[in-house]
């Protein structure tokens, strides 16, 4: 872009673009000039029918040309007040002129040729006139309401600052235009400290004082960019940064408003001296739209306030989506272990007969809008997070209190399995809580299992092998998950005083595709009744599968195929409460 372009952006304030973004669209001047032309034209007509005395025969009956004068005068009249209704003051005016530049050509047409037809024209010219006046005002009227409303839609009522809803017009208008821009999310820090210490009253002034200081920087020019500065709520600002050549120029631009915002600010006399952080997304390199843009820009601002220090400009780069998820994900894992909101899922599990021996407690998360967090991603961010025991802390009291209504009456004689993470069994006091958890449930310890993956035979293998002795002391048994899929160790595998194999579905998903891989599930299954040890399939989703497993001499399958993951008031009615 050249220099007088740039001249010229940056002469524009931000009201002028408020402005534009908020106006309503203007009619096409193509739709005015067709309508003064079909005016033009139908009032030739009229005139041309008023001085004919032709007569058009219409079904058989002699019409006289005349009789259509009116209809010509009335679609005349129409194109009028369509001027009026479209164009609000061109229209208006131009449709007064019209109306009476054709005053002397009725009374000329009265007066002079004696002409009496002219009589209703000049009657329905003047209702016209009323007609196009009354609408005018009232336009005028209804026009001047919706530039309130739309001034209040995209303005904050606070500062005068656009709001968030004319920063996402500016930059899908932008969008629309493939023109490069930055957005610059901006949260002031320290700001709920003044509320809390001054009162909100103190807040506010402090937020209009910013907001004008900011405002009077965009609109200078100052800053070699062309600025738009909005406030998006509470202590949240954005600013739309464009005009610039490369990311050095926007880091100069940040650098301005960050200046503006540390000089001394007095309410109350009291001088404050005010900081932010900025996270910074561009259009088109970043993200390819606003929604996109806004996430991108919190992400980065997020991070640098989590980072702290100098550091109060950041850029965004996609590995802070990563971040911006895990710390989301882990606010949503400690709000919900605060209020018992951790989900019990509960999995059936059936022998080869398709009769019910026991179900395996599965954790569940949700966001704040009810949806399901999948635990591929939020048991690494709890295990990260140091809250993995509390997770399955949460899974087995509730497996447990199931467990223990299930079997109260001795009719059934089902049992729960769980899965422990390796860094919560590794605790100091894990057999102490695991012994209380059961205590407390009043469950026979034999019809708990707990379930570990095999990588910890190799990662961990005396220590590990010391805890999983205590468990089986207690009378628990002990399942080894996902097997297959690490290390295998015959060796490790008979040091283990586990009870049960769980095949891991990616084995099962390809058991029927070939023989050898129905082979390796075979092996699987055999080596585990070698050792004494039960096998459990888990992920069968077909019949085909079922019956295979059945051939090959499996114990127990899992899956879809017979039964999906359930709330615990549903595997109740499954277990026949």
């Amino acid at each position: 872009m050249g220099d007088n372009s740039k001249k010229h952006i940056r002469k524009r304030k931000i009201n002028d673009t408020l402005k534009s973004i908020s106006a309503s669209k203007k009619i096409s001047k193509s739709i005015y000039v067709l309508l003064l032309i079909l005016h033009a034209l139908a009032i030739l007509y009229t005139v041309k029918t008023t001085r004919s005395d032709e007569v058009w025969m219409i079904f058989g009956n002699p019409v006289p040309v005349s009789v259509f004068t009116g209809v010509y005068s009335s679609f005349a009249n129409i194109c009028v007040i369509f001027l009026v209704v479209l164009f609000r003051r061109l229209g208006f005016f131009t449709s007064v002129v019209l109306l009476f530049a054709q005053f002397p050509m009725m009374c000329a047409s009265f007066f002079v040729r004696h002409s009496y037809t002219s009589i209703p024209g000049i009657f329905t010219n003047v209702v016209t006139i009323i007609a196009v006046s009354l609408i005018f005002a009232n336009n005028r009227r209804i026009g001047k309401y919706q530039e309130q409303m739309r001034e209040i839609a995209v303005t904050d009522m606070l500062t005068g600052l656009p709001n968030r809803y004319a920063c996402s017009m500016l930059m899908g208008e932008l969008i629309r235009k493939k023109e490069k821009f930055a957005l610059v999310s901006v949260n002031l820090n320290n700001f709920k400290t003044i509320n809390d210490t001054l009162g909100h009253k103190a807040g506010d002034e402090m937020l209009i004082e910013i907001a004008n200081r900011w405002r009077i920087l965009a609109d200078s020019g100052e800053t070699g960019t062309y600025d738009f500065v909005a406030r998006l709520g509470s202590d949240e600002f954005s600013l739309i940064i464009r005009s610039y050549e490369n990311e050095e120029e926007i880091y100069k631009t940040i650098d301005f408003y960050e200046k503006e915002l540390e000089r001394k600010i007095m309410i109350l006399n009291c001088d404050f001296f005010m900081n932010a952080c900025f996270g910074i997304a561009e259009y088109p390199n970043d993200a390819p739209d606003s929604g996109a843009l806004f996430s991108c820009a919190d992400a980065a601002l997020h991070e640098a306030k989590r980072k702290g220090g100098a550091n109060k400009v950041l850029h965004f780069t996609p590995e802070l989506l990563k971040t911006e998820r895990y710390l989301a994900i882990e606010r949503r894992l400690r709000v919900a272990l605060e209020n018992n909101q951790i989900i019990t899922y509960l999995q059936p599990q059936f022998d080869l007969n398709h009769v019910l021996c026991g179900f395996e407690a599965l954790a569940r998360l949700q966001d704040e809008d009810g949806n399901f967090i999948s635990p591929a991603e939020f048991v690494p961010v709890a295990e990260k997070a140091g809250l993995i025991d509390k997770v399955d802390n949460s899974v087995l009291t509730q497996a447990a209190d199931f467990l223990s209504k299930v079997n109260a009456d001795g009719k059934n004689n089902l049992k729960i399995s769980s899965n422990i993470s390796v860094r919560h069994l590794m605790k100091n006091d894990f057999i102490e809580e695991i012994k209380g958890l059961l205590e407390k449930s009043g469950v026979n310890t034999r019809d708990f299992k707990i379930e570990i993956t095999e990588s910890i035979m190799i990662d961990s293998d005396e220590k590990a092998l010391s805890r999983i002795e205590e468990i089986k002391k207690m009378g628990m048994q002990v399942a080894i998950d996902d097997f297959g899929t690490g290390y295998s160790s015959l060796s490790y595998l008979q040091k283990f005083p586990a009870d049960m194999l769980k095949i891991d579905k990616s084995f099962i998903d390809v058991m029927n595709d070939n023989d050898a891989s129905k082979k390796y599930v075979a092996s699987i299954i055999s080596i585990g009744h070698i050792l004494n040890l039960e096998v459990i399939s888990e992920g069968v989703e077909s019949l085909e599968q079922v019956e295979t497993l059945k051939a090959i001499g499996c114990d127990y399958i899992q899956g879809y195929v017979w039964g999906k993951p359930v709330p615990i008031e549903e595997a109740f009615k499954l277990a026949g409460l």
